[in-house]
């Protein structure tokens, strides 16, 4: 089954890392098969045991998203596509001011860069939200910190 969503997500550059101990967490490989020069691309995901094939539009605070379960089959056939587009992350989640955060601590070539994301319901609660100071400094617009483009270009991108 299809979920079709817009998505409000900021994303800030985490400087200070909080103890992580017990917080439940996911391995993430994600591969993406094309990415337009307008920002909008297609990926594919395995978190934990599940797979999923996205596209997202283009877009900094909100984008719209479109995504379908896939098999480990499709996921594994597609994979290959994905060759110099690919990221590697442990994603764990925890609460801060009553908003579910995902830090992502990439590895692989990306390790060291970690980043906390919140989703939000709408833009006003986004613009309510007050992120603590180990967050560090919002990326949410910095075309830099994209997923796509830390895939494609890797740490160098980065500023």
């Amino acid at each position: 089954m299809a979920t079709h969503t817009q998505e409000i997500e900021r994303k800030w550059l985490v400087q200070d890392l909080p103890g992580l101990g017990d917080l439940k967490h996911e391995q993430i490989l994600q591969g993406y098969l094309a990415i337009s020069s307008d920002g909008s691309e297609i990926r594919i995901r395995r978190k934990g045991d599940k797979c999923f094939e996205t596209v997202k539009s283009q877009g900094g605070l909100t984008r719209n998203e479109l995504e379908v379960e896939i098999s480990q089959d499709q996921f594994l056939a597609l994979w290959p596509a994905t060759e110099g587009r690919r990221l590697e992350k442990c994603r764990y989640t925890l609460t801060e001011n009553g908003h579910q955060v995902e830090l992502d601590v990439y590895q692989g070539l990306l390790e060291g860069l970690v980043v906390a994301e919140i989703e939000f319901e709408s833009a006003e609660e986004s613009r309510r939200f007050s992120p603590p100071t180990w967050f560090g400094c919002e990326v949410t617009n910095d075309k830099h910190y994209k997923n796509s483009c830390l895939a494609l270009h890797g740490k160098c991108y980065v500023r």
